[in-house]
């Protein structure tokens, strides 16, 4: 079964595109596919409709490790999201490389690795264990954009 198919299975809907807060510009691109890979910018976790979702503030003080562990589950979603509309289809990817998930930490707050697992999880979940597997970084932040709890980035291989 592959990844189209598990996300189904799962339950699971990908959000709409991001929508921009007033104030905030995005001269970027989401997803940028070139030659067989495709880098995915930083995405924050999103409301079905494609609005920034809560909680906001820092994890180990406004954001509990629970709020923050589901917070980066729908960041990913977000990602699939701009991977799909990017290429079409997600059972394109023949690897995930690298996923680099920023924590919006209080001080003291050392438990960023937990909080980035959900993301590795639902990826292992939906790509299974060859095409799923990753490396990752989980580092914590002073601050993230719009004091979003949690932003993950990631590089994938394509067909």
């Amino acid at each position: 079964m592959g990844a189209e198919a598990r996300l189904k299975s799962l339950g699971l809907t990908l959000p709409a595109a991001a929508q921009i807060p007033p104030g905030v510009e995005i001269p970027f691109a989401w997803a940028r596919a070139h030659g067989g890979r495709v880098h995915l910018s930083g995405h924050g976790p999103l409301a079905a409709d494609g609005a920034l979702t809560g909680p906001f503030g820092k994890v180990g003080a406004e954001v509990s490790l629970e709020e923050a562990c589901e917070a980066a589950r729908s960041a990913t979603l977000a990602l699939l999201a701009s991977l799909k509309r990017e290429i079409g289809d997600l059972d394109r990817v023949t690897a995930w490389l690298a996923v680099n998930g920023m924590v919006n930490v209080a001080p003291g707050f050392a438990r960023t690795t937990d909080v980035i697992n959900p993301c590795s999880v639902l990826l292992l979940d939906l790509f299974g264990p060859i095409i799923g597997r990753h490396a990752r970084t989980a580092v914590g932040m002073a601050q993230l954009p719009v004091n979003l709890p949690v932003v993950i980035a990631a590089e994938v291989a394509i067909a």
